[in-house]
């Protein structure tokens, strides 16, 4: 019985390992930062036009995974991994990444991808079951021998669906990049990167069969040749994107690396603006506000106006205790930034977080207009909420909570929320409609759940 049990537990752990295999995006922290998806934007919109696709249905987006890696996985949405940024040794290496994405989006390998990714799934489960009910039996080693088997029969049926699909990316990354004026030669620089990778796993470089990818070596080979041709080839990479590169690298460095490590890739010795800021970021993680402050003190020493040097102080102070202080600074860097939505929720958070009734006006205006550029933001929406409730505005306080369960997926509390939200407004009015508009599809969530569960 004991075996048994043991049996089911290790057939679940293969399951969910399955599970986040084919939903990458679905267990890992998106990482939101004002100035990182400026970057993003300009560096990956020459290359979606040059891809004639429209820029506003777009998005390219940052996630929290030291994985050297990136991937398209519904919609229009490009995902990087942290780890590829940091990897990195150029924008234009970014770049030959994202326009190789792009080439899935075009090609429509979402939808393919997902067909054989469920063709690999009934394969996995069949022999999963099999391997289980041998091993119960007493059958140990033919059991695992089945499971094997059947892991390796799905990985073949779900790698051979990609590998054409990931050489149609490179020509049509390829093709994007010419278009958009951009080297190819960044995007050659990372598959060798990713090619040195290979020789130190040691993975036979002959042998290409049952690979996520056709073998770095044979890619080089095709696009070197492809590249070469192209007017662009020689063009410079360009200072002024390669400058708020080299920012936004050491800042996610410092932001998501051990501090320790972030100290000893960036060191005092180094006086340059990305290691301050990249030293900030760890001072900060640490706990030492003075010595993040001393960080930020050089960045706006050399740079007095810059929003996102003074977002960082803001934060800094803000995050430390002294809520008041940031206030200045971020006002400066909401102004700086053209309003910019995350920046301004910072402010509304700082305003709101002194406990001073005087502020809350000020704070339900910056608000207000962040979620009216972005929706997308479920701590601005909760904040929002908050000094509706602080002024006895309880419907809408209720609606703002509303926003923020539904759009992290908890349909019940959305629904509640919704609902009481719609007992106080006035019906009719926008407000009153996009409360129930939210209960609407909350409540078809739920219905649709419960289909599935029985």
């Amino acid at each position: 019985m004991a075996s048994a049990r043991m049996m089911i537990r290790l057939v679940a752990a293969l399951l969910l390992s399955f599970a986040l295999l084919v939903q990458p995006a679905a267990a890992q922290q998106i990482l939101r930062d004002a100035e990182t998806e400026a970057l993003l934007d300009s560096i990956s919109g020459p290359l979606v036009k040059a891809a004639k696709m429209e820029p506003r249905n777009v998005q390219v987006l940052l996630i929290n995974d030291k994985e050297i890696n990136a991937f398209v996985a519904g919609g229009q949405y490009v995902w990087i991994h942290s780890g590829l940024i940091a990897a990195a040794d150029n924008v234009n290496q970014v770049q030959g990444v994202i326009a190789h994405e792009l080439g899935h989006i075009e090609g429509g390998h979402v939808i393919t991808g997902a067909e054989g990714a469920k063709a690999a799934t009934n394969i996995t489960l069949l022999s999963l079951v099999l391997g289980a009910a041998a091993i119960a039996a007493g059958a140990g080693e033919a059991g695992m021998g089945i499971m094997g088997a059947g892991q390796q029969a799905a990985m073949g049926k779900y790698l051979a669906f990609s590998r054409t699909q990931e050489s149609s990316a490179d020509l049509a990354g390829a093709r994007y990049l010419s278009g958009a004026g951009v080297s190819g030669k960044g995007s050659l620089e990372f598959f060798k990167k990713l090619q040195n990778q290979e020789y130190r796993l040691a993975i036979p470089q002959d042998d290409s069969y049952g690979r996520t990818h056709p073998l770095s070596g044979e890619r080089i080979a095709v696009l070197t040749d492809v590249y070469e041709k192209d007017p662009a080839w020689k063009k410079p990479v360009d200072p002024v994107l390669e400058k708020k590169f080299e920012r936004v690298k050491a800042k996610l460095i410092g932001f998501v690396s051990d501090p320790a490590q972030t100290l000893r890739t960036y060191p005092e010795t180094d006086q340059s603006l990305p290691a301050h800021y990249a030293r900030a970021y760890a001072w900060h993680k640490s706990a030492y506000p003075e010595k993040a402050l001393s960080e930020v003190g050089a960045l706006l020493a050399a740079e007095p106006h810059d929003p996102y040097f003074l977002e960082l102080k803001g934060q800094v102070l803000l995050e430390s205790g002294r809520p008041a202080e940031a206030i200045a600074p971020l006002r400066d860097a909401v102004a700086g930034s053209n309003n910019q939505p995350l920046i301004a929720v910072l402010l509304g958070h700082a305003l709101i977080a002194t406990e001073d009734s005087a502020n809350f006006a000020e704070a339900e205006k910056v608000l207000r207009n962040a979620v009216a550029r972005d929706r997308e933001n479920p701590f601005a929406w909760y904040q929002l909420g908050v000094v509706y409730e602080q002024r006895g505005d309880i419907p809408h306080a209720a609606l703002a909570t509303a926003e923020r369960y539904s759009m992290q997926g908890q349909n019940e509390m959305a629904l509640r929320s919704a609902d009481a939200a719609m007992q106080g407004l006035k019906e009719g009015t926008t407000d009153w409609l996009r409360a129930q508009d939210i209960s609407m599809v909350s409540r078809a969530a739920i219905e649709s759940q419960g289909k599935k569960r029985r």
